[in-house]
């Protein structure tokens, strides 16, 4: 090889190992402080947020809509998928989203913000605060006020991821799940006064395929409530309290309503809750079903009702012609389930007379009232036991 050919061909080595290709463009992020938005808390940052929700929806690139540190002032907003381009938006919050103080701005609305019809939406980190109590204080008193607004409401929606959110003071529910296939809920903080009227944590409805795991809920109502229509659904690692503990229902008040089946709740804690693990339905007839329920490795602390099924739910003894529930309840297991009752009965299953509730699992249940054994109340109620059991069994 000639000493020019030696040169042509290291040239040629040196392009070749040194090549790369262009990079590619970076995805678009948008910053609310663009389009407008101020964390002072006081202005109104609604239509910057939405403004920038239309510019991420017009890429179809995987797009950030970024919330820098502070606060932010929102009314209700609406952030609807009909003619959003996008599959893939992530909303990184560093901030904190306010609510009015005024209940009446949003107090009848529904929600707060809202999603409907999105596919893909990631909401990471950040605080939703939605400064409840002046609402609360109004119901409490008796007065007449306002519904309230659930602070966080995903409708008609799939591939959906909530990570790091903290939900603070909602005036009604604070995140609602319906009619969604694919929600991810991880690592979520919930913070409500124990006495702060209807401020579920999680509701879950009409939905499929949903997880809640690693967080932690405190409210005025249910840590988490699972209402009609609700399937493979999986909560893990749940730490609840105060609060009225995870409740499937209430649940047939409708004739034709959707049933509930495939819902695990693996290890939970509750602590100083109404409830520990709820199944509750109204004494209304109904063609709805619970089926293929399992509560495995849950903690009591100082539970009034750790384990209870209630089919005779009807407030005031009005809307419940034949006090009876319609709702089929069948194949529900409760395995290693320990820890101490704030009340003697310690497991309740008051089962409907019409349609009574069938394979029920004691595995390892070890319930204490006052470092005593509790007690159990049955009624229509069959199922059976496995390994120890205390309080001991009364299902027939």
């Amino acid at each position: 090889m000639g000493y020019a050919t030696q040169i042509q061909f290291l040239i040629i080595l040196t392009l070749t190992f040194s090549y790369s290709p262009p990079s590619l463009a970076a995805n678009p992020s948008f910053n609310v402080q663009s389009f407008g938005a101020k964390s002072d808390g006081k202005s109104d940052s609604t239509k910057a947020f939405l403004t920038a929700w239309g510019a991420a929806c017009a890429t179809t690139a995987p797009a950030t809509i970024y919330v820098p540190p502070g606060r932010y002032l929102l009314q209700n907003a609406y952030f609807s998928g009909n003619l959003c381009k996008n599959n893939a938006i992530t909303i990184r919050i560093d901030g904190t989203l306010v609510a009015p103080s005024d209940y009446n701005v949003i107090g009848k609305t529904g929600s707060w913000l809202k999603f409907e019809r999105v596919t893909g939406v990631s909401i990471n980190g950040g605080t939703l605060d939605g400064q409840g109590s002046a609402l609360w204080a109004c119901k409490n008193s008796g007065k007449s006020c306002p519904k309230g607004a659930t602070s966080l409401a995903f409708y008609n929606s799939n591939n959906i991821r909530i990570s790091g959110l903290e939900s603070l003071n909602s005036q009604m529910f604070h995140i609602l799940v319906d009619g969604c296939r694919n929600a991810n809920l991880i690592n979520v903080r919930i913070s409500a006064p124990a006495n702060s009227p209807n401020t579920d944590g999680i509701h879950v409805q009409q939905s499929s395929g949903v997880t809640i795991m690693n967080s932690r809920v405190g409210t005025g109502d249910d840590c988490v409530s699972v209402g009609p229509g609700a399937s493979n659904l999986w909560i893990e690692n749940l730490a609840c309290g105060p609060g009225h503990g995870i409740s499937i229902g209430s649940l047939g008040w409708e004739m034709n309503e959707a049933g509930v089946q495939n819902v695990t709740v693996k290890t939970a804690t509750f602590t100083g809750t109404e409830n520990g693990v709820r199944l509750k339905t109204w004494a209304r007839p109904s063609k709805g079903f619970v089926r293929d329920v399992v509560f495995e490795h849950v903690t009591m602390v100082n539970v009034q009702n750790p384990i209870i099924i209630d089919q005779n739910y009807c407030p005031n003894h009005e809307t419940c012609p034949d006090q009876t529930s319609g709702v089929k309840i069948s194949d529900v297991t409760y395995q290693d389930i320990h820890g101490t009752s704030a009340t003697q009965v310690a497991m309740k299953f008051d089962c409907s007379k019409t349609h009574p509730c069938s394979g029920i699992t004691l595995d390892e249940v070890n319930l204490t009232y006052r470092g005593k054994s509790a007690i159990a109340s049955c009624a229509n109620a069959g199922g059976t036991t496995k390994g120890a059991v205390n309080p001991t069994s009364c299902l027939y």
